[in-house]
């Protein structure tokens, strides 16, 4: 176990660069001393030593102007945090062990003073709105929402940070590359924009193994394969007199229970294909009402959860899963495991799900859909001053260094395992410590640690935090290896077109809802419930939207894929 102090560092560095830079002049100064016996070195040579010499010099001389550039003049900046409620006792979201922290190494590094207003997380974009429009806001702001970002930038409300950025964001660009191109609209940069950690599929399979044994079957790798394994769990009551094959639940917010099948229907030939269904419009791409009607048949015959529409709260879904009903589900990677947990410990057996990749791909491919690398939008207002929007950045370009990050996620006071991998501090330990709830919330550049995507560290650190004995390190390890499977990203661009933001969000509740009533209706009556659906997503603005975005990509890309 060990522990990190940052500011230590940080102080040693600064003392560090002085040395270097006063080590580099006593070396010009006596490299001129009268008592250098210029016999002994030949004319190339002293040319040679002299010209490196020089460069240290030049060298030395930029790093301390960089330096005096990075401390430069007292200044005071403002940085939303979200308020979650959760602050330690005698603490408050803005004031706590954890802020005074940040206060201290960036006043110590850059003389920035910084000061934070807290804004409800469950507003939080209505009351960025808010402050935005009364010239109140923040110095720097947040937010999840492309829409709200797009919005803000093309309205004049955020400040443009190109420049910025490459003055003083070299270390955002070197840890979070893969991240920033998100933050920029036709060349600009509006925002830098937080890296994720782990990559992650968005949505993930898992299957029933003990059941495949009983059947003697192998894990599925096709659709086909997969239908009858679960046909055959129906007629062998796996699961008891309730035995659910394919679990679901209604949740009205996500595609996640059906998305990954209905998409493998779907051929994308081109990335412009790709850009116009990516991914929320799925569901009408070409080729997904075979999936869907695929789904309605097996509805029909008994195969899924039948009154799943109806449980959006997802209690009775997690309940099949727990009671050992249900012998395969779709969704989020880790929102299964909990009801896994519980099954496992109930049979005291170590393995009955296991994760799956069976949707096959008209090609016999598969595409495993993965979450963006970026996550938050963080911004600028264009009302914040040039002086205070330069403190930003280098405060922004100062959290984006991994170990600053753990030393906010996981607190100055975090300890690493036997891997090396930080430990996360508990409720208890952070109210004890005076930290808030959620640490995280303040750390609002990067979680791209240097352990999150060695996925054997990652596995035996699953294995090693389980709150029970329910599961083997080799399930989190093959968890990690089926979750590479067919790894895909779709395109994004950081634009959303006026008929998007107009009809979107409207569009992907209403999506859900045609989704829902396709798989449920009676068989016979699968082809009018989906004619009459599309045409009212058609009628609501979603044809607008798959023309802009098509337009959009023809835009940039010097006209549409042949």
């Amino acid at each position: 176990m060990r522990r990190k102090s940052l500011l230590k560092r940080s102080l040693a560095i600064l003392l560090a660069a002085g040395m270097a830079v006063t080590g580099a002049a006593c070396g010009s100064s006596s490299s001129t001393t009268p008592s250098e016996p210029a016999a002994e070195t030949a004319p190339a040579a002293t040319e040679e030593a002299a010209a490196t010499e020089e460069a240290a010099d030049s060298a030395a001389t930029e790093e301390a102007a960089a330096d005096a550039d990075l401390f430069g003049d007292e200044v005071t900046i403002n940085v939303m945090v979200w308020d979650r409620g959760n602050a330690a006792p005698g603490t408050t979201t803005e004031d706590n062990n954890l802020t005074k922290w940040i206060q201290e190494q960036v006043k110590t590094l850059y003389n920035i003073n910084v000061e934070y207003t807290a804004v409800p997380r469950a507003e939080s974009d209505d009351k960025v709105n808010i402050m935005l429009s009364g010239g109140t806001a923040p110095d720097i702001i947040m937010t999840y929402d492309q829409a709200l970002f797009y919005n803000y930038a093309s309205s004049g409300a955020l400040k443009d940070l190109t420049d910025l950025y490459a003055q003083y964001g070299g270390d955002i660009e070197a840890n979070c590359t893969e991240a920033e191109p998100a933050g920029v609209i036709d060349g600009v940069r509006y925002a830098v924009m937080k890296q994720r950690g782990t990559e992650e599929p968005r949505h993930t399979a898992y299957i029933r193994q003990d059941w495949l044994d009983e059947l003697g079957m192998e894990i599925p790798t096709t659709k086909e394969e997969l239908g009858e394994y679960l046909y055959a769990a129906k007629e062998n009551n796996l699961g008891g007199d309730n035995t659910i094959p394919w679990a679901m639940s209604g949740r009205t917010d996500t595609e996640k229970m059906y998305l990954n099948f209905v998409g493998s229907y779907v051929d994308l030939p081109s990335d412009r294909d790709a850009y116009m269904y990516a991914e929320s419009y799925m569901a009408v791409a070409p080729g997904s009402k075979d999936g869907l009607q695929q789904l309605n048949t097996w509805y029909n015959d008994g195969l899924i959860s039948q009154d799943f529409p109806t449980d959006s709260a997802e209690d009775v879904y997690k309940a099949a899963i727990a009671n050992g009903n249900a012998g395969f589900v779709l969704d989020d990677v880790y929102n299964p495991h909990a009801s896994f947990e519980v099954l496992n410990n109930t049979l005291g057996v170590q393995e009955t799900f296991v994760p799956v990749q069976c949707f096959d791909l008209p090609d016999g491919s598969y595409r495993n859909p993965f979450e963006y690398r970026y996550a938050m939008y963080v911004m600028i207002p264009s009302t914040t001053s040039d002086e205070k929007a330069a403190a930003c950045m280098k405060y922004l370009n100062w959290m984006s260094d991994p170990e600053v990050a753990m030393n906010i996620y996981y607190t100055p006071d975090y300890t690493t395992n036997d891997l090396g991998v930080a430990v996360a501090p508990s409720t208890t330990e952070l109210q004890e410590l005076g930290y808030p709830g959620t640490p995280d919330d303040l750390s609002i550049v990067n979680q791209n640690y240097t352990w999150v995507n060695d996925y054997e560290v990652m596995a035996a650190t699953s294995y090693e935090n389980r709150t029970s004995d329910w599961v083997t390190e080799e399930w989190y390890l093959n968890l990690y290896e089926v979750k590479e499977v067919g790894k895909y990203r779709f395109p994004t661009y950081a634009y959303i077109s006026p008929d998007e933001q107009t009809y979107g969000a409207d569009i992907k509740t209403r999506m859900i809802e045609f989704v829902y009533n396709c798989i449920c209706c009676p068989a016979d009556q699968f082809e009018s419930t989906y004619e009459s659906g599309y045409q009212e997503l058609v009628n609501a603005g979603l044809q607008k939207i798959l023309d802009a975005r098509g337009a959009y990509y023809d835009s940039v890309n010097g006209g549409a894929a042949e």
